[in-house]
């Protein structure tokens, strides 16, 4: 969703936003907003909640600091040290240390970018207890945000280990595929320490709060948060309450997260009152420095901007040393983070660095931390406007020298992909996992088709194998109007499939197979090196099988096309294993085009 505010400011005006600048610090990469009118002398800090659900807030935050920008108020949002982008460390035994660590240095970087003495933390989460604990060891704290706060650790992890539980179930992960070690949800695993640290933590001993203002939104059903705020308030604060309204549809999946309009106006709201307070004025035109690259084991990770006005952010990490491969164009699943789901891109890009391929990773106009295009639709994915992303992707890497180039993607990023690399010449390569399709029809709803996303019929046959799913089907928990209809096409899918074989033979029926096959052959007179890489139960191996026959036969056409077929693995590539054969095919063919 394009958000509120900024995004209706900016379609009225009819320009884009550019992005945010990027800085890097204490081993991490932070992105400032600045204030676009005259700011009042307070700064904003974000500080995130932890996992999968900082990863359905990343685009949240962006359109929060847009529109913070536009009243004069600027911010600073960063990765703590070990997730998203920020340089991997190892545990050592330290608990929640490194994070508070990385905190404060933000902190300092916001002062020193902003020109303000004075901040304001907005925290979300996990976020909170770090919030808390920086008003107390930094001065000048006008206020602390905090949305959905971790009162007790305990009953948080419980929490995430139910979250675990339903996602895992979402993507249809069997009992052996789940990551049961410590404590993971969606691929994240929080560090042995950490977990121990956070069991310890209790919002409601806090015996003093180095702030006078706080904003508390709460969830319903979460009594620990009202009792929060009834807390600050005997520690002397100025505490405004507020229902969280919309958290659910926010954190339940970055897929389908709906962003929380109303909330976001609250905290706007509130934040621009606890800022009017301040007499101080903000230092005016302080330079921004170039982020210098983070430099890690093999690798090179440099932070950036790019495309028309600067819209576009993503991550180039390339090789200490020489390059020998061609360069990995790493897009986004959806509305994941350029991260990836479970850091992948991170750890695919920072894998393929030390083989001597470069990579960029980014995110894509309205995902995460690249801002919309103007006129563009609210629903990028499978949108024409989403190919512009990519060729300005492919601008850049040619400008700097950095071809050949070949495109990677999953799922939506794999339709993307192979629309990219049919539409540009420069891509040499492409590689696609899962991909629901590699045509899409305008006349269907994107938003319908993600929220009721079918499984394949070998999938369906499984799952009511399982007394678990039985269990949960007659009490209601599974939509099964939506189930059976999901079924229904399968089977008419596949029995449309045999007739299509049957009537193949004829032209006026091979034709309508049109736009993907003559896709497909366009790309192979080209010599385009290309890989399909497929779960072996994914609903996107079916469609693949309703083009090219059942078993994919029709590929023998295609002998330049390796197919890849991974047993027991889930659509987001759970299992270590398919990470492996992922990795592994994108690889080998960066150094096979390099080779050329």
């Amino acid at each position: 969703m394009a958000g509120w505010g900024a995004a209706e400011k900016q379609e009225k005006e009819g320009q884009t936003r550019s992005a945010a600048f990027p800085i890097t610090f204490a081993g991490t990469v932070g992105l400032f907003t600045p204030a676009v009118t005259p700011s009042r002398g307070s700064a904003v800090l974000f500080l995130s909640p932890w996992g999968f659900e900082e990863m359905c807030v990343r685009k949240f935050w962006r359109i929060l600091a847009e529109d913070l920008a536009d009243i004069g108020i600027s911010s600073l949002r960063f990765d703590y040290a070990g997730t998203g982008d920020a340089l991997d460390i190892v545990d050592a035994g330290e608990g929640l240390l490194p994070w508070h660590e990385t905190a404060l240095a933000a902190a300092t970087q916001l002062k020193a970018l902003s020109g303000c003495e004075r901040l304001i933390l907005v925290s979300q989460g996990l976020g909170g207890t770090f919030a808390a604990t920086l008003a107390e060891r930094l001065a000048g704290i006008d206020g602390i945000a905090f949305l959905a706060p971790v009162v007790s650790g305990r009953a948080y992890l419980r929490e995430l280990t139910v979250w675990s539980k339903m996602i895992d179930e979402s993507m249809g992960l069997a009992e052996a595929q789940r990551q049961a070690e410590g404590v993971t949800v969606a691929s994240l695993r929080m560090p042995d320490s950490a977990a121990d640290a956070v069991k310890k933590l209790n919002l409601m001993t806090l015996d003093r709060l180095g702030t006078a203002n706080c904003l508390v939104l709460t969830r319903p059903g979460r009594p620990g948060d009202s009792d929060l705020a009834h807390h600050l308030e005997t520690l002397g604060a100025d505490v405004a309450q507020a229902s969280y309204e919309g958290y659910d549809d926010l954190v339940s999946n970055p897929t389908i997260a709906t962003m929380p309009t109303q909330t976001g106006r609250k905290i706007v709201e509130w934040v621009q009152s606890v800022a009017v307070k301040t007499i101080e004025m903000a230092s005016a035109d302080l330079a921004l420095p170039a982020a210098e690259p983070l430099i890690g084991e093999g690798f090179r990770e440099t932070p950036l901007r790019f495309g028309a006005d600067n819209r576009l952010f993503g991550i180039l990490c390339e090789p200490q040393g020489a390059r020998t491969g061609a360069t990995a164009l790493l897009l986004t699943t959806a509305y994941d983070r350029h991260a990836g789901w479970g850091r992948m891109s991170v750890t695919m890009a920072r894998a393929l660095a030390r083989d001597g391929i470069a990579s960029l990773r980014f995110d894509t106009a309205n995902v995460g931390d690249s801002p919309p295009l103007s006129g563009a639709p609210e629903q990028v994915l499978y949108s024409r406007e989403q190919h512009l992303d990519v060729v300005e992707a492919l601008d850049l890497l040619e400008r700097r020298a950095l071809l050949p180039a070949y495109v990677v993607g999953r799922c939506s990023g794999g339709y993307l992909a192979f629309q990219t690399a049919l539409g540009d010449a420069r891509c040499r390569g492409l590689i696609t996992v899962n991909p629901y399709s590699f045509h899409w029809d305008e006349s269907r709803s994107v938003d319908e088709a993600l929220r009721f996303a079918p499984r394949s019929l070998e999938t369906y046959g499984r799952k009511l194998l399982q007394m678990e799913t039985l269990k949960r089907l007659f009490g209601g928990q599974i939509d099964a109007r939506s189930a059976i209809c999901n079924m229904a096409t399968g089977l008419g899918r596949r029995a449309l499939r045999t007739a299509r074989q049957l009537l193949g033979a004829f032209p006026i029926f091979a034709a309508a197979q049109g736009p993907v096959l003559n896709g497909f052959r366009t790309l192979a007179r080209r010599g385009v090196d290309m890989s399909l890489i497929y779960s072996a139960h994914d609903i996107g191996l079916d469609h693949l099988h309703d083009e090219f026959g059942e078993n994919g036969a029709g590929l023998k056409h295609f002998p330049d096309i390796r197919l890849t077929i991974i047993p027991e693995a889930d659509h987001n590539l759970t299992p270590p294993y398919a990470r492996k054969v992922y990795l592994r095919e994108v690889r080998e063919m960066g150094l096979r085009l390099g080779s050329r």
